[in-house]
C-alpha cells in the first residue's frame, strides 16, 4: 500500500508530456516552508540557550531574513536550563515569541508527551496546564513526541493543546530498525490523526532515518490525508538528513526543519541555504534569503556563544560521523554522551589496569560504546533513541563496559529509570524485551505494568497552589508561575532561592578560568569559593576513586565523602545533592 502510494505519486508526476520537464512544472506549485529550529540548534550544540534580552536581539533579525514561515522558540529542555542558569523562563517565552506573533511567523515548542517539559513522567493536570499557559505566552503549535511513539502518551496531550487553542503536531520518532518499518509509521499517523491531531512531524532526531522509507511514509500519509501538514525534522550527524529533506519534499511534504550558522551541519541540522538552492533546482516554490539579514543573525549567534554559550558546546558535536548510522543514537546528545565517557574513560583504564590488560584509548572506548549500544538496544525493547530514552540505554551500554571491567556480568547496574522504561511504566515498548531481560526483572521481584502509564502519577497541582500560597509566591500572569514550579519543582526552588544563580556563576568562572579567558570581577569571587566538583587529591589513588565516584553517579546513586570526580567532568549531579542510595 505505502510502496503503491509513493509509486503513484512519481507516476503522477511524469504522466504529462515529458517527465523531467512537468516535474519541475508540478513542483513549482508546491511551496515548501522552512522552520527556522533555533532553540534546537543550541540544545543539540551543547547545554544552555540564550538568555532573554539576546533572544530579543535575535528574534528581528531572523524575521527580517524572510524565509521562514515558523520558528521554534520554546520546549525541550530549554526551560529547565533557564532556571537552572537562574533566569526566569515565562519571561524568555513570551520575549521571544512576541515579534513572531506580530510578524505572522508561527511559533512552535517541543513537548515530551507524558514527560512533558521534563525527563520523568508529569501528572496529568500539569500537562494540562502547560498548554494553557504555553498558548497565552504566544507558542502556536505544539511538537507532542513519545520516544516509544505509544499514542496512549501522545493523544490526550492532542485534546489538551487544541482546547487551549493552540495547534497540535503530532510526532513519529524516526528510527531505523526490524520494528521501524515504514507500514509500523504509516500505521502509526493513522492511529495519530484518528486521535485528532492536525499536523504530523517526522522526528528524525539521529538522522539515520533512510531518505527512500521516509518518502514512502510521507506519500502514503498525503494519500490518504492530502490536507494533514507534514514537518519533516532531521538532524544532520550521519548525512542522511539533505536526501532525507529531498525525498520528504517530492512525497509531498509542506515544511522543513533547517538552522543557520554557526550551529549548522555537524550533528545539529541542515543550513537553509543549502536546503534552500536543492529546493529551488528541483522546481519547489521557496522563499529568498535575505542574505544580509541572515550574516547578521549568524553574527549574533556567534556573539551568543563567545559570551556564555560556548564553554557548554563540545567542538565534537560540528563534526558529522557515520558512525552514527549503526548505534542510532541522536546528535544532540553526543556532548553529554561525550563528557559521561571521558569520567568512565579514567575508571574503565584504571580496572583494567589493575587486571594487567591493556588500557583504552579515548576511541577505542567510544566505538566499543557505539557497538554496545548496538547490540543491547533490541534487547531493551527497541525504545526510540530520543530523550529520555537515549540516555537510558546510552547509560545501561555504558555500565555494562564498566562491569566488565570489573569481571561482573551485563545489566548489573541499571537505575531505577531504566528499570521503569523496561517494565513499562513509561509506555509500551516498540519490540520485544530479551528473555535475560525478562528473567532478571523476576529475579529482582519487578512486576511488569500494562495499563495507560499517566494512572500511575496523581494530579499535583493543589500541592503547588497551596505551597505558593503559604510562600507568598505569586502564581504569575495566566498561572506561568505555577505552571513552572509544577513543571520542574526542584529547578524552580533555587532560582527562586538564588542558589540556581550562585552554581551557575561559579561553574562559569571555572570554565572560563580553565579556557585561560579574563574572568570578569563580578565571578571572580567564585572562584576562591569551593569549586562545583571536589578537587582530586595528589595520590595514586586518584583514578581508581573518580572511576568509583563516576560510576555510582551513573548508577543513580550519591557518592559517599570522599570520594571524588575528575576535575574535567562539569555535570549537574555534583552540583546538587538529590542523589540518593536505592
Amino acid at each position: 500500500m505505502c510502496a503503491l502510494a509513493y509509486m503513484k505519486n512519481f507516476l503522477y508526476l511524469c504522466s504529462r508530456k515529458g517527465c523531467a520537464d512537468k516535474q519541475t512544472h508540478y513542483m513549482s506549485k508546491k511551496e515548501i516552508q522552512f522552520s527556522l529550529v533555533y532553540r534546537d540548534m543550541w540544545q543539540s550544540s551543547g547545554r544552555y540557550v540564550p538568555r532573554k534580552d539576546q533572544l530579543a536581539r535575535v528574534a528581528p533579525v531572523i524575521i527580517d531574513m524572510g524565509c521562514f514561515d515558523r520558528v521554534e522558540t520554546n520546549g525541550g529542555a530549554s526551560e529547565q536550563v533557564n532556571l537552572l542558569y537562574g533566569e526566569n523562563p515565562n519571561q524568555a517565552v513570551r520575549t521571544f515569541c512576541k515579534p513572531f506573533n506580530e510578524a505572522g511567523i508561527k511559533t512552535h515548542m517541543l513537548d515530551r508527551g507524558l514527560n512533558a517539559l521534563r525527563m520523568n513522567p508529569v501528572p496529568a493536570d500539569v500537562r494540562q496546564l502547560m498548554y494553557k499557559v504555553k498558548h497565552a505566552q504566544g507558542t502556536d503549535i505544539t511538537r507532542i513526541f513519545c520516544g516509544l511513539n505509544d499514542p496512549r502518551n501522545i493523544i490526550p496531550s492532542i485534546k489538551w493543546a487544541k482546547e487551549a487553542g493552540m495547534t497540535a503536531q503530532a510526532t513519529m520518532c524516526i528510527t531505523y530498525s526490524k520494528v521501524h518499518t515504514a507500514e509500523y509509521y504509516i500505521n502509526l499517523a493513522e492511529q495519530l490523526i484518528a486521535g485528532g491531531a492536525q499536523e504530523i512531524c517526522l522526528k528524525d532526531m539521529a538522522g539515520i532515518g533512510r531518505p527512500h522509507m521516509l518518502g514512502v511514509i510521507v506519500a502514503a500519509i498525503k494519500e490518504k490525508h492530502p490536507d494533514i501538514i507534514i514537518q519533516y525534522h532531521g538532524h544532520t550527524g550521519p548525512g542522511f538528513s539533505v536526501a532525507s529533506m529531498l525525498e520528504v519534499a517530492k512525497a509531498g511534504g509542506d515544511v522543513l526543519d533547517v538552522a543557520i550558522e554557526p550551529l549548522s551541519w555537524g550533528k545539529v541540522h541542515p543550513d537553509v541555504i543549502t536546503i534552500q538552492a536543492m529546493l529551488r533546482d528541483a522546481g519547489f516554490l521557496v522563499k529568498d534569503i535575505n542574505m544580509k539579514a541572515y550574516m547578521e543573525a549568524r553574527s549574533l549567534t556567534q556573539e551568543f556563544i563567545d559570551d556564555f554559550l560556548g564553554y557548554w558546546i563540545d567542538p565534537k558535536n560540528a563534526i558529522m560521523t557515520s558512525l552514527l548510522v549503526g548505534c542510532g543514537l541522536p546528535g544532540g546528545m553526543m556532548g553529554s554522551l561525550m563528557a559521561d565517557l571521558k569520567g568512565m574513560h579514567a575508571a574503565i583504564n584504571a580496572n583494567l589496569k589493575k587486571k594487567g590488560e591493556k588500557e583504552l584509548s579515548e576511541d577505542e572506548l567510544l566505538v566499543q560504546l557505539f557497538d554496545e549500544v548496538q547490540r543491547i538496544w533490541p534487547m531493551l525493547g527497541t525504545p526510540c533513541l530520543v530523550t529520555p530514552f537515549s540516555q537510558y540505554v546510552k547509560n545501561a551500554a555504558l555500565m555494562n563496559l564498566f562491569s566488565r571491567s570489573m569481571g561482573e556480568k551485563d545489566f548489573t547496574r541499571m537505575d531505577p529509570a531504566m528499570w521503569g522504561m523496561i517494565l513499562g511504566k513509561s509506555g509500551k515498548l516498540p519490540g520485544e524485551l530479551a528473555p535475560e531481560i525478562i528473567e532478571l526483572a523476576k529475579e529482582k521481584g519487578f512486576e511488569f505494568y500494562t495499563d495507560d502509564p499517566q494512572k500511575l502519577y496523581p494530579n499535583e497541582l493543589p500541592r503547588f497552589i497551596k505551597e505558593m500560597k503559604e510562600l507568598g509566591w505569586d502564581r504569575g500572569q495566566d498561572d506561568e508561575e505555577l505552571f513552572e514550579f509544577a513543571m520542574h519543582e526542584k529547578q524552580y526552588r533555587e532560582y527562586k532561592s538564588g542558589l540556581a544563580k550562585e552554581q551557575f556563576n561559579k561553574d562559569l568562572a571555572e570554565r572560563m578560568l580553565k579556557a585561560g579567558k579574563p574572568v570578569p570581577e563580578e565571578l571572580k569571587k567564585y572562584i576562591q569559593s569551593t569549586p562545583s566538583a571536589p578537587s582530586v587529591p595528589n595520590t595514586q589513588k586518584e583514578d581508581e576513586l573518580a572511576a568509583v565516584a563516576y560510576a555510582l553517579y551513573l548508577a543513580g546513586k550519591k557518592p559517599k565523602e570522599g570520594i571524588i570526580t575528575l576535575p574535567e567532568i562539569h555535570h549537574s549531579a555534583w552540583n546538587h545533592k538529590y542523589y540518593t542510595l536505592k
